[in-house]
């Protein structure tokens, strides 16, 4: 019996943090060249450079960092220290072998993370919230381990972010003056040069860049 190979169906399909711990287990040590080299991924170096340009500065969490894309690109930036957090510990795995985490967290976003409030200067998210993974919700447990003036930078699928209403949940944010200062760039996901195979159906597909500080 042939075993499908992972891909974004099947990531977009994801419905439990046990089905996300399960699919990303058989993805882990191939999505680097399977999916962000061959997809021509530019999500995550985009998130990085959009928190750059914020004047974003560590310590940084990097929340469902995935194998590290994105913290790899703020490494070269020269943005440290960086920490990563997923739920998937054998993407962390991989995350780790690039050698520019100072330390992972294996934590589920939803139930919160095991750091201590406001530790954080900085926040990013790269290809999180987005379809079969995790939603507004998640904010708060972000919010509460940053501190006070901290930047973010969250990519948000556009067709998710309409979808998952990110949109009133910004909005009862800034009202409640939990965030300031907030910006919504929107960009492409993948670039046009490459063979998407399995996830050409997506290749126009964008992100919102969600930029913003704690207040």
């Amino acid at each position: 019996m042939e075993t499908r190979k992972p891909n974004l169906d099947g990531a977009y399909g994801l419905t439990t943090p046990a089905d996300s711990k399960r699919f990303y287990a058989g993805w882990a040590k191939s999505y680097d060249q399977d999916f962000a080299a061959d997809a021509e991924y530019l999500l995550p170096q985009l998130t990085a450079q959009g928190f750059i340009s914020a004047g974003g500065r560590g310590p940084v969490l990097d929340a469902g960092a995935g194998t590290g894309l994105c913290g790899e690109a703020l490494a070269k930036f020269g943005i440290g220290p960086l920490d990563a957090a997923d739920i998937s510990p054998d993407m962390l795995a991989e995350a780790l072998r690039k050698d520019v985490y100072r330390d992972v967290i294996e934590a589920d976003l939803l139930a919160g993370i095991p750091m201590p409030r406001g530790y954080y200067r900085g926040l990013v998210s790269s290809g999180t919230f987005t379809h079969g993974h995790i939603g507004p919700e998640a904010l708060p447990a972000l919010l509460r381990v940053t501190a006070a003036g901290a930047q973010f930078a969250l990519s948000i699928n556009a067709k998710f972010y309409r979808k998952a209403e990110f949109g009133a949940a910004f909005d009862r944010l800034l009202r409640g003056q939990w965030i300031k200062d907030l910006t919504l760039p929107e960009v492409q996901i993948y670039g046009q040069g490459t063979s998407r195979g399995s996830t050409d159906e997506y290749k126009d597909d964008t992100a919102y860049i969600a930029l913003f500080k704690k207040a």
